[in-house]
């Protein structure tokens, strides 16, 4: 992990195409604004896990119901 120290109107960049400005700085949050490419997704990270969660759900093969025995 790498880890870096901004201050406000600070930005960080990744590649060429992904920006990360420090907008704000209020006691223990950070306001950041994020500048991607619309073709690369940008979330919180709950919002991705339970994206993730219900891709995992979707992807389950549906069971079939049990035949009796004869």
């Amino acid at each position: 992990m790498l880890v870096l120290s901004r201050q406000r109107d600070e930005s960080i960049m990744i590649g060429d195409d992904i920006e990360i400005i420090i907008v704000d700085v209020r006691g223990d949050k950070v306001r950041l604004g994020i500048t991607a490419p619309k073709s690369i997704p940008v979330h919180r990270r709950e919002i991705y896990d339970a994206i993730q969660r219900k891709k995992a759900q979707e992807e389950k093969p549906k069971e079939e119901p049990k035949k009796p025995s004869e």
